[in-house]
């Protein structure tokens, strides 16, 4: 089920009333009508997918347990390489054995079983998600940083909660699940809170996301149409079409789950106004960029030790990443290349002694372009997409017919209407925020003005957002 479709509201109206009027009376009813509308929820593309993730949450609820009981360390390790082995097998297969199987042959020139090679396996929704959630549970009670939950309803709630189930926040136990412990309470600014964020996210998804996609697309399907500087222009798009997409679906989850009383964590904090790539990673995608900190990057030694102990932690962290991304070499470039510009920017700034502002500056400027440029390997569909592409850039200097995707039949196309009227002032807005929400922004302005701000935005989706189809959030592919 989507967030961007007319049957997720009735879905959410339903199980907003049914929650609120069960948690009157008793938690455990209320909890349980949560786990069953989070089921629905992820069953709604395939209810085949359900069984993996109970077979998950069942997994790690019983390792947990033992592993909490266990003093013996020999016991402990054992248990959880169990729960690594269950859940990154499960990962494994489904995302990467083709990937895997494909690169042997292509790498040994063994031609493996046919039947083995041509496996068609549908990549489950969110899987890469719920399975970094629930092994930090296991890991975390391994390392006694959290003792599990009794309750099996509770611990099920936490895996399958529908707001961030298959795109995130990635949450940690101790953090979330004393929230469905607690007895629920409704409060009004919550909620208030938490509908002013699903909106903000909702014209981030539908307005700029989804009208920015139709110009990359068209540039990225055939590039050799549309020159270098077309090229390079919506590569700067996308970097806006993911950011928007993405950390819209996190403001509508973050803002549905406050509908339920549960506060998640803050996803994204405006990066694109970071002035180093390390400011960078502590402002995108911060659930993953922290869960790969504390489950990777530390445990590999972090910046313990000699320097290039340090360079090589870092870049198999940022490797990692990539591989998590996809099952692609673009992936693993994109990668590559985030680790690189922060083990070079490492040295660079302990090398040169410049201004602060100056620096500042240039930081950005450099991180901005560095960033959204190398976008251009996560966007690619394959390695022969990043050879033709690279031709277009270094050899196609014409614009080609990129004003085409702007201008139809002598009017503007409604993409070209919001790149030139809705973006600029989406961008003078962010800037503002600098790293605050949206609801936290918006207290700074009066009542009136603030619901006059609601209205112009629902218009501005009305008149601009992508209505008549639903387009899918991007990162409902990993």
């Amino acid at each position: 089920m989507l967030f961007n479709t007319s049957i997720f509201f009735v879905f959410l109206l339903i199980t907003f009333v049914f929650y609120w009027f069960s948690a009157k009376y008793n938690n455990k009813i209320s909890k349980f009508i949560l786990l069953t509308a989070s089921y629905i929820f992820y069953g709604w593309w395939d209810w085949r997918f359900l069984i993996l993730i109970v077979i998950s949450s069942l997994t790690d609820y019983v390792i947990g347990k033992y592993l909490f009981r266990s003093p013996k360390k020999s016991t402990r390790k054992l248990l959880l390489a169990a729960s690594l082995l269950v859940n990154i097998g499960i990962l494994f297969f489904f995302k990467y054995f083709n990937f895997f199987i494909d690169s042997f042959q292509a790498v040994s020139g063994i031609d493996i079983n046919k039947s083995w090679s041509t496996l068609t396996i549908i990549l489950p929704v969110g899987i890469s998600f719920y399975t970094f959630q629930t092994l930090s549970y296991t890991i975390d009670i391994y390392r006694n940083r959290i003792t599990p939950t009794r309750s099996l309803l509770t611990f099920f709630t936490f895996v399958a909660f529908f707001p961030q189930l298959v795109a995130g926040p990635i949450e940690r136990a101790g953090r979330l699940i004393p929230q469905f412990e607690k007895r629920a309470s409704f409060t009004y600014k919550q909620a208030t809170s938490g509908l002013k964020l699903m909106l903000w996210g909702f014209f981030k998804k539908m307005v700029i996301a989804d009208q920015l996609a139709k110009i990359v697309n068209a540039v990225y399907a055939q590039p050799d149409q549309f020159g270098s500087w077309g090229i390079i222009f919506a590569t700067l798009l996308f970097g806006y079409q993911i950011y928007c997409d993405f950390s819209g679906y996190s403001d509508i989850a973050i803002g549905t789950a406050r509908l339920f009383g549960i506060e998640l964590m803050t996803n994204f904090k405006t990066p694109y106004l970071a002035t180093s790539f390390r400011e960078f990673w502590h402002r995108w995608h911060i659930s993953l960029s922290t869960w790969f900190r504390d489950y990777v990057y530390i445990p590999l030694g972090g910046n313990r030790g000699s320097s290039l102990f340090w360079m090589r932690n870092i870049f198999i962290t940022f490797v990692v990443s990539g591989l998590w991304h996809g099952a692609n070499i673009t992936f693993l470039i994109w990668g590559a290349l985030h680790g690189l510009f922060l083990i070079i920017e490492h040295f660079i700034s302990k090398g040169i002694k410049i201004n602060r502002k100056l620096k500042s500056r240039l930081g950005w400027i450099i991180t901005f372009l560095l960033v959204n440029l190398s976008w251009i390997f996560f966007r690619a569909e394959s390695w022969q997409h990043i050879k033709k592409l690279a031709i277009g850039i270094t050899i196609n200097h014409q614009s080609g017919n990129f004003a085409s995707l702007l201008i139809k039949e002598g009017h503007f196309s409604n993409a070209g209407r919001m790149l030139l009227l809705i973006f600029p002032v989406f961008i003078l807005i962010e800037f503002l925020m600098k790293e605050k929400s949206f609801d936290e922004f918006l207290s700074g302005f009066s009542r009136p003005l603030q619901w006059g701000i609601f209205y112009l935005i629902i218009v501005v989706i009305l008149f601009f957002g992508v209505l008549n189809a639903a387009p899918q959030f991007i990162y409902f592919q990993f």
